[in-house]
């Protein structure tokens, strides 16, 4: 069974599925939904090339936060637009293809402040 991104993960930061993006500097990105995050995180942008944006693999870190958007230290500004693929647009039920996704792996802090849930019955 395949799955785009989980509403409650067992681990979070979890990876959480991107809808826009924005040609700034520095980008902004929007989220499918809240994603939990807090500044300082370490992430990595997974975009595939038919979106437009070429951003894959890039890595920043999170200077602001709201519910569902993010500011990273990644300059888009020349980049071209990011787009959602017309065979993508319900990426929480299509299970066939691979969406554009934020993925957490660090942050910038002397003590973990986000690795705040592991749901694991051990």
């Amino acid at each position: 069974m395949a799955y785009a991104a989980l509403t409650q993960p067992t681990y979070k930061p979890a990876v959480r599925i991107i809808t826009a993006i924005t040609q700034s500097n520095p980008a902004v990105v929007t989220t499918s939904f809240d994603h939990g995050y807090l500044p300082g995180l370490i992430v990595r942008l997974r975009v595939p090339t038919s979106f437009g944006m070429r951003v894959d693999k890039r890595s920043g870190t999170i200077l602001s936060v709201t519910n569902d958007t993010f500011t990273i230290d990644i300059d888009t500004t020349n980049k071209d637009a990011f787009v959602i693929p017309p065979n993508q647009v319900t990426p929480l039920v299509d299970t066939q293809t691979q969406f554009a996704q934020v993925v957490p792996f660090g942050e910038l802090n002397s003590t973990p402040k986000q690795p705040v849930r592991n749901v694991l019955p051990y």
